[in-house]
């Protein structure tokens, strides 16, 4: 089966770092673009980070400067890295493919930035 498992969030201080893991199982990602959402109670999901085939990355302008994307294909995985967290970024992290029309979601990871 097709999973991509989220994991490395937690509780952070403000102006800490985290870094996200998304590992896949049953698919190779190094195949697709894959994308970092993010969405809090209330607020709808937002796609705050993707990453080519190729390396090329873009940000949602809430998170550039602060977050990076990347990914290593020997270990199937892309990682969210980051920095100089703020309680705005509390919310629950998912990966995913942006350019695949019926991918499913995972559980996701929480991130809670608070003091």
């Amino acid at each position: 089966q097709v999973q991509l498992v989220e994991s490395g969030g937690g509780l952070v201080q403000p102006g800490g770092s985290l870094r996200l893991s998304c590992a896949g199982s049953g698919i190779i990602l190094r195949g697709y673009t894959m994308g970092w959402y993010r969405q809090a109670p209330g607020k709808q999901r937002e796609l705050v980070a993707s990453i080519t085939t190729s390396g090329g990355t873009n940000y949602s302008d809430s998170v550039k400067g602060r977050f990076t994307i990347s990914r290593d294909n020997a270990k199937n995985t892309v990682y969210l890295q980051m920095n100089s967290l703020e309680p705005e970024d509390t919310a629950m992290y998912y990966c995913n493919r942006p350019r695949v029309a019926y991918a499913a979601w995972g559980q996701g990871t929480q991130v809670t930035v608070s003091s």
